[in-house]
């Protein structure tokens, strides 16, 4: 009898949680339009990258998927819009190194990169490119390092702006070669692409992404990859370690979050239906024509990656004593 009333019990609670709102909701997704909020200004990297993956997800959930663009605060704009959002599928972050790996080891955010977000999976690397003017008299990382030793503090380094990854780069650069250059903060990658371009500066640490284009029309030269190898679109360009800087891998990467308490069955579906997306020789062509490419993940090495880019850049910001503002 006991057995008996023991089973049913069971029987009746899993039903219970089988058809809870949550669950119908979860199994029911998605019902409605899903918004990618983008956390930079349109016609940059992180939105043209969100827009190719807007449009296939779309195809792949039978459910229109927008992108929004919200930026400002390096990102952290964005980053809390989502953080705080309804954890329903329907609000999710294309977030990148500044969201989730500077930003948390350079200020206090009023979101946590690791608490307040459920990752959903990664999207695309791209690795850092060292570039420089062309007349700057150096073609390699290494000669620009001699250059810097025989000239210290007269070479100037251009950034997308203070505490951003190009900025951050360069000065692991000086860390890691024991040199001095000055730098520039720009509002944006553009403008200091461009002053780079015009001699205003002689160097910058951008996304390949965001470089590519200028190097092969020869308005820049690319001096050395920061990656662990060499770049496939860029094959001739050694990395900096082959021309002797060590840790110099600085990767720009770019993935997916949704809200915290998101439910797992629509991170889950998410992931799968992202990673179809990437996995598909139009979207990866797509990509390598911008300098990028395609990487997909795991929600959990996702997870894994937030922690250690948090952990990293801390070090870095610490030993250069380096300030949001």
């Amino acid at each position: 009898m006991l057995t008996t009333i023991s089973g049913r019990f069971i029987r009746v609670l899993a039903m219970t949680i089988l058809f809870s709102p949550m669950a119908v909701y979860s199994q029911a997704y998605p019902t409605k339009t899903i918004t990618i909020i983008v956390p930079t200004a349109a016609g940059g990297a992180n939105d043209a990258m969100a827009r190719i993956v807007a449009q296939g997800l779309g195809v792949k959930l039978g459910q229109p998927v927008i992108v929004d663009n919200k930026p400002g605060g390096n990102g952290a704009i964005a980053s809390e819009f989502v953080a705080r959002a309804n954890p329903d599928g329907y609000t999710i972050l294309f977030g990148y190194i500044a969201t989730h790996g500077i930003n948390p080891a350079l200020q206090k955010l009023k979101y946590d990169p690791v608490i307040d977000f459920e990752p959903i999976g990664m999207v695309a690397i791209s690795p850092t490119l060292l570039v420089a003017n062309t007349s700057l008299p150096v073609q390699n990382a290494k000669e620009l390092v001699a250059l810097l030793k025989a000239k210290p503090g007269t070479i100037s380094y251009a950034s997308a702006g203070q505490g951003t990854a190009p900025h951050l780069t360069g000065e692991l650069f000086k860390i890691n070669t024991g040199t001095d250059m000055l730098h520039v903060p720009y509002k944006g990658s553009a403008p200091a692409i461009v002053d780079t371009i015009g001699g205003t500066t002689q160097v910058m640490f951008p996304s390949l992404f965001t470089a590519y284009p200028q190097v092969k029309g020869g308005k820049l030269k690319a001096l050395g990859i920061a990656g662990n190898k060499r770049s496939t679109i860029l094959p001739n360009v050694p990395t900096l370690a082959e021309q002797g800087i060590p840790n110099m891998s600085v990767t720009q990467w770019y993935a997916l979050f949704a809200p915290a308490k998101t439910p797992k069955s629509i991170i889950d579906r998410l992931n799968k239906e992202v990673n179809a997306v990437l996995n598909n020789k139009a979207t990866e062509k797509k990509f390598e024509d911008q300098g990028a490419e395609v990487e997909t993940s795991t929600p959990e090495e996702l997870k894994t990656l937030v922690q250690k880019e948090v952990a990293r850049w801390k070090k870095v910001v610490t030993t250069a004593k380096i300030t949001a503002d």
